[in-house]
């Protein structure tokens, strides 16, 4: 008999919070690595920057469009098959970038299919499983999972600017590739798994709103005006940064250092963020989250040393990290795992819409203007005012253990009450 005890490393449950955390390790190659090969690519084919951060904004497009339908089918035939599938198209897209040539549409083909693909190993599809085998613990187990991305954000700059200065842009594209291959499609299908128990599949199916539910509560358009301005600071700063810093005299490899920060400190604020959201009422803390990310883009905007540039991108490394883990339990919480992989693809498609048009608008903004810092202070502003809308939110429902089993306390929007 499997231990039940959430509490215990025995329990099962943290055998898909390592297979989580994995997959999104490696699949968030395609992000890190994209602000170190931005500057090589747009000097081998004389492109504009704009031209290349174009790039990241089809895959962020395509993720967008790609991330409803995603979790429909990952609430259809659970995680393991879609994350394991999508690692192994990842890996093989990913690799076949070594083969770009001048003509603009290639470059925007493949990283629009690996943008399209890559939803299948977000969050997207393994938050439903890690909700399923998780109660007491969900928010700790929803942050070590995603904190596979903030140690990708760690790790990948520096191992990218290594192999970019070793083996040059090609053949780095065809290595980090056949890595996402190799790693990722056995660890995904050794360890990813939903909660398969009779009593589970019930609990889940009666209990929590469907999809038109969701998606027609007023907190729910709050949550997505939420994550869209958040993904907004974030995907518009994490692709420009290392431009940004070397632009302001700091070197290439100080400015792939900052982005490992970046990723240190996403990696403190999902592990906080987790614990926090276990025993806190989750909008105040990702209020407070908003409200680091929105200060680090402010300092950005004139950061003209290491130190200064470092000290901005851990505060939005940190408040975007941390937010990346709210979203999930929120929309747990508030509507349950009857659509929760449906309606979180509905919020991811937000985000990559948001993340599309950020960098865009950073690129358009230095090529018009020779500078990020304007764009930077809008954006500052702005999340931080769209920020405040959480406070507005109610109380979400409480799963309640007893002697009887498991008490369902479910909040109805719409009438107020419990």
């Amino acid at each position: 008999m499997p231990p039940t005890d959430e509490s215990t490393l025995q329990y099962p449950g943290w055998r898909a919070v390592l297979g989580s955390g994995l997959a999104l390790f490696l699949s968030t190659l395609v992000v890190y690595s994209f602000p170190i090969l931005l500057k090589p690519l747009a000097d081998e084919f004389s492109w504009s920057r704009q031209t290349v951060a174009s790039a990241f904004s089809a895959m962020s497009l395509m993720s967008a469009v790609s991330g409803a339908p995603i979790g429909y089918l990952v609430d259809r035939i659970g995680a393991r098959i879609v994350v394991a599938t999508a690692l192994a198209l990842i890996g093989c897209l990913f690799a076949s970038l070594s083969l770009l040539t001048s003509h603009v549409w290639m470059l925007y083909v493949l990283f629009g299919a690996v943008g399209a693909i890559a939803t299948g190993a977000t969050p997207v599809a393994y938050a439903r499983a890690l909700a399923s085998w998780f109660t007491r613990h969900r928010g700790l187990a929803l942050g070590l999972a995603i904190c596979g991305s903030s140690i990708g954000g760690m790790v990948h700059p520096p191992l990218t600017q290594a192999l970019l200065d070793l083996v040059g842009w090609r053949m780095s594209y065809a290595l980090l590739g056949g890595l996402i291959f190799v790693a990722g499609v056995p660890a995904a299908a050794a360890f990813i798994r939903d909660r398969h128990s009779a009593e589970s599949r019930r609990r889940h199916t009666e209990h929590g709103a469907s999809m038109r539910e969701g998606i027609g509560s007023r907190l729910f358009w709050v949550l997505l005006a939420v994550v869209f301005c958040n993904s907004l600071v974030q995907s518009s700063t994490l692709v420009h940064v290392a431009a940004l810093l070397t632009d302001h005299g700091i070197a290439p490899a100080d400015a792939a250092i900052a982005l490992s920060l970046f990723g240190l400190a996403s990696l403190v604020g999902r592990l906080l963020t987790g614990w926090l959201c276990d025993r806190f009422f989750a909008t105040r803390v990702s209020f407070a989250l908003i409200a680091a990310a929105a200060s680090g883009a402010f300092l950005l905007s004139s950061a003209d040393s290491f130190p200064a540039g470092a000290i901005a991108v851990m505060l939005i490394g940190f408040g975007t990290g941390g937010e990346t883990d709210v979203a999930p339990y929120l929309l747990s919480r508030y509507f349950g795992l009857r659509s929760l992989s449906t309606l979180y693809g509905v919020t991811w498609m937000t985000h990559a819409a948001a993340a599309a048009i950020g960098p865009l608008m950073m690129g358009r903004a230095f090529d018009t203007s020779g500078s990020y810092e304007s764009l930077l202070v809008r954006l500052s502003v702005i999340s931080a005012a769209v920020g405040m809308l959480l406070l507005t939110l109610p109380r979400y429902a409480a799963l309640e253990s007893s002697t009887a089993g498991l008490k369902t306390r479910l909040y109805d929007d719409r009438a107020g009450t419990l």
